[in-house]
């Protein structure tokens, strides 16, 4: 049984620092890639941030330069590194797990979410 479990998510002001962290088990089959995203109240849910499986990252034009994405496909963890952060990065932020079954059967699989707050 696959389970993905999130923690680092908090109140902090603007201008402060968060780091998430995300956590995979049961998972045996390639990893592709590893991303976090975000959904705000009445909004969608956004990609914020992805690391392939090779290392390439890539970011939402609203992080770049602020937030960074790490993993250890060893040890199945993520982080995402949150600085200066601001009221509008307010929202749940999920981890997410691409991977493939087979060659012909890819699964996503996703954290529980973790609250970000960021007050003005």
């Amino acid at each position: 049984q696959v389970q993905l479990v999130e923690s680092g998510g908090g109140l902090v002001q603007a201008g402060g620092s968060l780091r998430l962290s995300c956590a995979a088990s049961g998972i045996t089959s390639s990893i592709n890639a590893i991303g976090w995203y975000r959904q705000a109240p009445g909004k969608q849910r956004d990609l914020v941030a992805v690391i392939s499986s090779g290392g390439t990252t890539d970011y939402a034009d609203s992080v770049k330069g602020r937030f960074t994405i790490s993993s250890d496909n060893a040890k199945k963890t993520v982080w995402l590194q949150m600085n200066s952060l601001k009221p509008e990065d307010t929202a749940v932020y999920y981890c997410n797990f691409k991977v493939t079954i087979i060659p012909v059967l890819k699964r996503d699989y996703w954290g529980q979410g973790t609250q970000v707050t960021v007050s003005s």
